[in-house]
Parts: structure tokens; C-alpha cells; sequence
């Protein structure tokens, strides 16, 4: 024990020291208004000490009052984007409510011009194969569509009804191989059949070479063959190609319906046989 102290004396003496000056200054301190020289003297070793204390301390008090803050902003900056993702998926669906608005107001305007009944329905389905074209819409024959039917919307022709089932129906699109719809041309009332093609373009056939057709002029239904009403938008004519024989030209025609978008459809339940 006694090394022990040797070892450390001047720890222990220091300390000794330090705690009895401790001592004497709290004892004195709650008796006395005034400081006498001893009191002043351990103020002024000691002041150091406090003066570094009190740096840590406030210090530490900072750090740690700057890291409430940034919790508390981080929180706040979670809760305003999540607000933020609100109010767009909000606008989002408002926006898209009043697109489909208007596209069923053109539909609702085309159902009152139509001299034939008529029967919206929604597309629920495409098949977009290179051998067969056709979009499946939510009417079927409980609605009373048949087999045969147009289908319109606003821009123009889409197709007929080809398959019914109960609840829905799928439409052969004007765009398919197997479409044939006999057609006019608007301005010099040229006749010809338009048939798809499997692509974005169709062809109009039979248009024989005398023919006034030019680029930029309207194909709109025949009206032959009791299928489509006359006056449908078909297509704007793209290419005329008249060959040095033969009897037709070769023509080529974007159709007015932009078959990728369709959404909705105007089915006209007209009979084939009326």
C-alpha cells in the first residue's frame, strides 16, 4: 500500500490538495460576502478548468440540439413528400378523369348524329399479332351485339364485331388482312374497296386508273354492302402510284382512327340483313 502511494504520490497530493481547497471554499463560501486570498487564488487555478467545461459542454449541448434539428427536418421533409406524391397521384387521376370526359362527350356527340342506335363500350383487350389485328371490348350479346356490327368512334372507323360472347365482344380491325370496307373517295367520289394491311397503313383497291385520286383526299364509307352507314371517315390518302399497265393505280391510305389509343368504341347495332 505504502508503494502504492510512493508510486503516485504526486497524483494523490494533488488531489489532496485540490479536495481540501474544495473544502475550505464551501465552507466558507455561505458564511462570507467577500472572497479572502485563498478563495481568490483557487478561483483563478480552477477557472481554467470551468472555462473548459463549460466549452465541452456547450458544445456537446450543440451537437446535440443540431442533431434534434435534423431529425426533425428529415421527418418534415418525409411528410412533405409524401404529400407531394398525394396531390400528383390526385392531379393524375383528375386529369385523366376529364380526358375520358371528353372522349365520351365526342362519343355521346357521334351517338346523337347516328341515325342507326348505337351502344359504347370500353376496349378491355388487344391482340396486336402480325396475323391478326383485333381489340376486345366490354359488350357482348346480352348488350345485343352480333356478329357483323360496325364499330366507330369519334376520329372514324375501327372495325366490325367479329366474335360475341356473352359479357364481350372482339372487333376485327380495319387495319387486319382479312378487313375489306367499300369505300369513296370524298372530293371526285372515286370508289374502291379499302383493305388492311397488317400494318399502319391500308390500301385502297380497285380505284382504276382514270380515276381524280390525289394525295391528301378523304376516304369515307360507301355505304354499299349495308355493313357501314355512308360518310364514315376512313383514312387520308398517302401515295398514289399509277403503273405504266394495268387498269388500277396503287394506293396508299393512313386511317383517321389512331388504332393504338382507341379506349373507347361506339358499337352501332344496326343488323347486316336490314
Amino acid at each position: 500500500m505504502w508503494d502504492l502511494i510512493k508510486k503516485y504520490r504526486v497524483p494523490f497530493v494533488t488531489g489532496a490538495v485540490v479536495l481540501v481547497a474544495f473544502l475550505v471554499y464551501g465552507s466558507n463560501l455561505k458564511h462570507r460576502e467577500s472572497a479572502n486570498f485563498f478563495e481568490r487564488g483557487v478561483l483563478t487555478v480552477l477557472s481554467p478548468l470551468f472555462s473548459v467545461g463549460a466549452v465541452v459542454s456547450g458544445g456537446a449541448e450543440t451537437v446535440w440540439n443540431d442533431y434534434i434539428a435534423l431529425v426533425d427536418v428529415r421527418r418534415q421533409n418525409r411528410e412533405l413528400l409524401e404529400h407531394l406524391r398525394t396531390l400528383n397521384s390526385r392531379l393524375v387521376g383528375e386529369q385523366e378523369a376529364l380526358l375520358a370526359n371528353e372522349r365520351l362527350k365526342k362519343l355521346l356527340e357521334l351517338k346523337e348524329q347516328m341515325p342507326a342506335p348505337s351502344l359504347a363500350a370500353s376496349v378491355i383487350g388487344e391482340d396486336g399479332a402480325p396475323w391478326f389485328k383485333t381489340l376486345v371490348i366490354d359488350r357482348g350479346g346480352k348488350d345485343g351485339l352480333q356478329e357483323g356490327m360496325p364499330v366507330v368512334t369519334s376520329a372514324g372507323v375501327v372495325g366490325q364485331v367479329v366474335k360475341v360472347a356473352a359479357n364481350s365482344s372482339r372487333v376485327l380491325l380495319l387495319t387486319d388482312h382479312a378487313s375489306a370496307i367499300a369505300a369513296v373517295v370524298q372530293r371526285s367520289r372515286a370508289r374502291g374497296v379499302l383493305r388492311g394491311t397488317g400494318s399502319r397503313r391500308l390500301s385502297l383497291e380497285f380505284a382504276i386508273r382514270e380515276d381524280d385520286v390525289k394525295v391528301g383526299d378523304q376516304l369515307v364509307t360507301s355505304g354499299i354492302g349495308g355493313v357501314f352507314p355512308k360518310g364514315l371517315p376512313l383514312g387520308e390518302i398517302t401515295m398514289v402510284k399509277k403503273g405504266e399497265y394495268g387498269i388500277f393505280q396503287t394506293i396508299e391510305v393512313r386511317p383517321m382512327v389512331s388504332i393504338s389509343r382507341i379506349e373507347e368504341v361506339l358499337v352501332l347495332l344496326k343488323q347486316r340483313n336490314e
